[in-house]
């Protein structure tokens, strides 16, 4: 039985990635700031920016799935949004290296590609937006995300770790869905997320996938829906918000999501399970 380590655990996120490696049989150690909800496994209590208390925290492990951050820009200032980010990211990965973890999964974000922070707006250079899209953001938040893969690219250059960073988009644990008649019909909502969503469930499954598969490298994949969380068509949101985007690289002809999710299916063998139309009555 394999030991994973997930930082972060105790959060939105985090608990959902705890309860399915802990369902899948795993050894697993939540790493947190504060207690769980929910007492699902070990969980202790430490500072990710002090490296000596990372090695502690991930001492034994075989893997560490890499959630524990500041979410989102504007929740704390800029400096130390970065700082936190980077330096326990930094840690993580200096921790696993030293202590001979080979795989490593850690939390990057659609805000890498700058749209979702921009102080000047602007739209995707083509859609649906891949991982080869122009990461440009404007804000720390966004830079803490492309900093921290190219960290994930230099432990892999020096040690040959598996690092995959998965660019998540926004995240919907299973209550949120009550929430999804209130805005799928104005395109002005979640216009900065691209209208993406993923399932907390998914995203552990991809974690768990992530963990499991061999010879990934460092690399980048999205992780989405199949669809966008409107009930407007896909074409149909670009036209009113981003009409400056007409580089069309699928047919979007439906609900399509615009945050690719090819690679993660290709690469993880990934299919998101849950789609918010069936659990919204009226629009499954």
């Amino acid at each position: 039985m394999a030991k994973v380590v997930v930082t972060g655990g105790s959060g939105m996120l985090g608990r959902w990635v705890v309860k399915h490696f802990v369902e899948r049989q795993y050894e697993v150690v939540n790493v947190d700031s504060v207690r769980p909800q929910e007492w699902l496994c070990p969980t202790i209590l430490a500072n990710l920016e002090n490296l000596g208390e990372v090695y502690g925290a991930l001492a034994g492990a075989d893997a560490v799935v890499h959630l524990a951050a500041i979410p989102a820009a504007h929740i704390k200032t800029s400096e130390v949004t970065f700082q936190n980010n980077v330096m326990s990211t930094y840690n993580v990965l200096e921790a696993a290296a030293g202590l001979g973890i080979r795989k490593a999964v850690i939390a990057s974000s659609e805000s890498s590609y700058g749209i979702v922070f921009a102080v000047n707006r602007f739209g995707p250079s083509y859609v649906p937006v891949d991982e080869d899209h122009p990461q440009l953001p404007q804000d720390s938040y966004g830079l803490s995300k492309v900093v921290n893969e190219q960290t994930a690219d230099m432990f892999h250059r020096r040690t040959g770790m598996q690092v995959v960073s998965l660019r998540i988009g926004n995240v919907i644990p299973p209550e949120r869905y009550a929430q999804f008649p209130s805005f799928i019909h104005n395109s002005a909502e979640r216009d900065r997320i691209l209208w993406s969503y993923v399932d907390t469930r998914d995203i552990a499954e991809a974690c768990r996938l992530a963990i499991e598969k061999d010879g990934l490298g460092s690399v980048a994949i999205n992780l989405a829906a199949d669809d966008t969380s409107m009930a407007i068509p896909s074409r149909q949101l670009l036209a009113e918000q981003f009409p400056e985007t007409t580089d069309f690289r699928e047919p979007l002809d439906g609900h399509e999501s615009l945050l690719s999710n090819k690679r993660a299916k290709a690469l993880l063998g990934w299919e998101p399970k849950h789609a918010w139309r069936t659990y919204v009555p009226g629009q499954a």
